[in-house]
């Protein structure tokens, strides 16, 4: 086993994707978010009225290295729905101008507050 299936961080990570059907790794919070792309992201499920949780990756080294282990993806932010990793800051803002961010929440049955 390499070391990076026994990092720390990977518990906290599965038990967040487990428990929030949305689950979103950022820089900063929903309100304060401290990048450009985890803001973006953050209005994106806003203007969606998607609820979502977050976990601040800048309050937790083990958490911030952990996250790009796990996903086997470099940056952040990253989202998760039902479990599954969907992708960064790009491929959301993709997923959201095509329609397939929001097939894939009916698909999942994540209720919309707004929209």
């Amino acid at each position: 086993m390499s070391q990076a299936t026994e990092n720390p961080a990977f518990a906290s990570i599965k038990t967040a994707v487990a428990k929030n059907p949305v689950m979103l790794f950022m820089k900063g919070t929903a309100m304060f978010p401290q990048c450009g792309f985890s803001a973006r992201v953050v209005q994106i499920l806003t203007h969606m009225g998607v609820p979502f949780k977050t976990a601040n990756v800048l309050e937790d080294p083990e958490l911030r290295d952990g996250i790009k282990q796990f996903s086997n993806w470099p940056t952040i932010p990253q989202l998760y729905v039902k479990g599954e990793f969907v992708g960064g800051c790009d491929i959301v803002t993709e997923m959201f101008q095509s329609g397939e961010l929001q097939t894939l929440f009916d698909q999942n049955g994540i209720a919309r507050t707004g929209a």
